[in-house]
C-alpha cells in the first residue's frame, strides 16, 4: 500500500452531510495497536434517539429516551463483540449471525449469506460488517524482542442491486495490516431520499497513534447534526490490553 495515497478522514467525509454509519479497522502508525472506529448518525427522531454503552467488553446501540422509541429492530443492536480471536463489528443484528457462524464453524463470509441489506424500503440501508483477526498477532514471534504487530482484518457490504431491493449484492475485502494504515466503509454515498447506498471499495485512510486525537478527528469531521454517537478503540497486539473512547450527542441514562 502506498501510504502516500492514503486520505485523512476529514478528506474522506469531506462535503458529506450524512454518510450514514460507519466502520473503521486499522493500525497505528506504530504498528503497535489495531484500531477500531464505529459511529452512528441520524436523520429521523427514532434513529437519533441512541447512544452507545460499553458492557462486558461489548458495544450496544440503546434508545435515549425508550419512551419514544418507534422501532427499535434496526436501530438496536450489538455493535461489537468478541468471538474468540476474532473481534466483529457491525451496523446491526448481524454481529450476532457472524459470531454464531463463528461458534459453529462457519467464515465471516460464509455467515453472513445467511443475511441482506435491511429491510427498510426505498433506502434498503446496506449491511456493513467487519471482522478483525487477533490469532496471528498472539502467535507470530518468539520474544517480545523481535515481535511484529501483525494482524488481518475483513470487511463486508451487502447491499441492494436496484431501487427495487430485488437482489443482494455481496462484497467482501480482505486485508493485511500496515501501520499507519486503516479502511473506512460506511452505509451511504451521501444524503438523499431515498439514501443512495456506499459504492467503490474501502476507503483507505491515515490512522493516528494518538486515541484521543483520532476519536476527535472523526467527531468533529462528521456533520454536527447528523452524528449521534462514535467509538474507538486500541488493541495492543501483543498483551492484548485494549483503551477505548465512547461520545455520545446524548448523555447516556
Amino acid at each position: 500500500m502506498d501510504k502516500n495515497k492514503a486520505i485523512s478522514f476529514k478528506e474522506a467525509v469531506y462535503a458529506n452531510s450524512y454518510p450514514g454509519r460507519g466502520i473503521i479497522v486499522g493500525n497505528t502508525p506504530d504498528g503497535d495497536s489495531a484500531v477500531i472506529a464505529y459511529f452512528i448518525m441520524g436523520r429521523s427522531p427514532n434513529s437519533r434517539n441512541r447512544v452507545f454503552v460499553w458492557e462486558n467488553d461489548e458495544l450496544f446501540t440503546r434508545p435515549f429516551d425508550e419512551s419514544k422509541v418507534d422501532n427499535p429492530s434496526l436501530i438496536i443492536y450489538t455493535a461489537i463483540r468478541r468471538q474468540g480471536d476474532h473481534i466483529i463489528v457491525s451496523n446491526g443484528d448481524q454481529t450476532d449471525t457472524i459470531c454464531e457462524g463463528l461458534r459453529n464453524g462457519a467464515s465471516f463470509y460464509e455467515s453472513l449469506e445467511k443475511r441482506t441489506f435491511e429491510p427498510d424500503a426505498p433506502n434498503y440501508t446496506p449491511r456493513i460488517s467487519a471482522d478483525l483477526r487477533t490469532e496471528r498477532a498472539a502467535s507470530s514471534g518468539n520474544s517480545v524482542e523481535g515481535y511484529e504487530s501483525q494482524f488481518a482484518y475483513s470487511m463486508s457490504i451487502l447491499k441492494s442491486k436496484d431501487a427495487d431491493g430485488t437482489e443482494c449484492i455481496r462484497c467482501g475485502w480482505d486485508y493485511e495490516s500496515e501501520a499507519g494504515i486503516g479502511h473506512f466503509i460506511h452505509t451511504y454515498e451521501h444524503d438523499g431520499n431515498p439514501l443512495p447506498s456506499f459504492e467503490g471499495e474501502p476507503v483507505c485512510i491515515q490512522v493516528s497513534d494518538a486515541i484521543d486525537s483520532f476519536a476527535s478527528e472523526i467527531w468533529e469531521a462528521l456533520d454536527e447534526d447528523n452524528r449521534i454517537s462514535l467509538f474507538v478503540q486500541f488493541i495492543d497486539v501483543k498483551s492484548g490490553i485494549s483503551k477505548f473512547r465512547l461520545i455520545n450527542k446524548y448523555s447516556a441514562k
